[in-house]
């Protein structure tokens, strides 16, 4: 069966980071998805082998000059048939080159704008230059990451970019998709970094309303690798493993299979002030036995346990292999797309594709003459890999 959102197309001006991320969403749930690269980036004919990125995946390629009039024309033909167009321009660039949210608009009035950008559209910072460090730095996210006494350690790229960008971005345009249906009015998504991150920190704001969370302590609460129950230790082979036994009869599972059941201190779990001592009780217990025969010993209990898996590692899990989590495709492994649904099944249509790869096919597909597909190609408003 075809994805959720089979039916949909959806124009992506080529990004990096959260914007492909966000398409690369879209398209795995079924919606046509064509991403739309500068002129510049073809550089002869595309390869055989598909390109590298797999944010790239489930999308066809076209090479538009948006810097030329016809480059701009025909991104606003490809508007008039489109659902939704994405893009993550510094807020302006898309206005100055001519198809911003008011262009776009005035061509489709259904059409759902999304916007990809750090700070947002709007407010002091909206023209600066940043990374995913900065906006999670700026959302109060980045300071709650790391162990205490020592500096906050970036979570990869994953909260700004991915949580709280791509993430949101195409949330939102789902949410825009829907409501067009039903109104018949198109509108603007202005996603934004700080923002995404900001409601990703909702939970740690009500633990701290409460008098759970010291944001002042960074390392020493309960999530942050201050509770001996949630962490993750090293084995006495120089591998790890994670525990997360916050709930009682979890944590009286953890004491069972660790031989701690019945220690007075331990038996103390939800006292903070026992919580550095008894993490390097815990920690010199966990350094006893390799990772394996922890694993054979806490695998699917009710300890809250798993071991710590690099990428390749989690691919070859049982537990993944049977579900399927991680999928090889073109020669590259990689996950499968998510979340699983009982009826529209989210699937990988397209092996990624390389800049112009098929403008001539999208273009004519999309309602531009043939005639007028070699004039744009013989004028360079576009290009296409021969």
């Amino acid at each position: 069966m075809a994805g959720p959102l089979t039916g949909f197309r959806i124009i992506e001006i080529a990004g990096i980071g959260p914007g492909p991320f966000a398409a690369m969403l879209l398209a795995d749930l079924g919606a046509e998805v064509i991403r739309v690269e500068r002129a510049g980036a073809v550089r002869g004919p595309a390869p055989d082998t598909p390109a590298a990125d797999v944010s790239l995946r489930g999308r066809r390629n076209i090479a538009i000059d948006l810097k030329h009039p016809d480059g701009v024309a025909t991104l606003l033909d490809l508007v008039g048939a489109a659902d939704a167009l994405i893009e993550g321009f510094r807020p302006g660039v898309m206005e100055r080159l001519g198809v911003g949210p008011d262009e776009c608009l005035a061509r489709n009035p259904k059409l759902v704008f999304g916007r990809m950008t750090g700070w947002g559209q709007d407010g002091p910072w909206a023209h600066a230059a940043g990374h995913d460090i900065n906006y999670i730095s700026l959302a109060g996210a980045l300071a709650h990451f790391g162990r205490a006494g020592e500096a906050p350690v970036p979570p990869l790229n994953m909260v700004g970019d991915f949580g709280g960008g791509g993430m949101f971005l195409a949330l939102g345009v789902v949410a825009a998709l829907l409501d067009a249906q039903s109104s018949g009015q198109g509108q603007v998504v202005d996603t934004a970094m700080v923002d995404g991150t900001a409601v990703l920190m909702t939970m740690f704001w009500s633990m701290k309303a409460s008098g759970f969370f010291d944001e002042n302590a960074r390392g020493t609460n309960l999530l942050d690798t201050g509770a001996h129950f949630y962490d993750v230790y090293k084995c006495a082979d120089g591998r790890y493993v994670s525990v997360g036994s916050i709930e009682p009869q979890f944590y009286a599972e953890l004491m069972q299979l660790t031989g701690l059941a019945g220690d007075e201190q331990f038996a103390r779990q939800m006292d903070p002030t026992q919580w550095p001592e008894l993490k390097v009780r815990i920690a010199e217990l966990f350094e006893q036995k390799t990772s394996e025969e922890w694993c054979e010993l806490m695998e699917k209990t009710d300890v809250c346990f798993a071991p710590v898996l690099t990428m390749s590692e989690a691919a070859q899990h049982p537990h993944n292999v049977e579900r399927g989590t991680f999928v090889e495709l073109g020669g590259t492994m990689q996950p499968a797309p998510a979340p699983r649904f009982s009826r529209t099944s989210a699937e990988v249509s397209r092996l990624p594709a390389h800049a112009g790869q098929h403008t001539r096919e999208v273009l004519a597909e999309w309602g531009v003459a043939a005639e007028r597909v070699d004039e744009l190609i013989d004028l360079g408003a576009v290009r296409h890999a021969e």
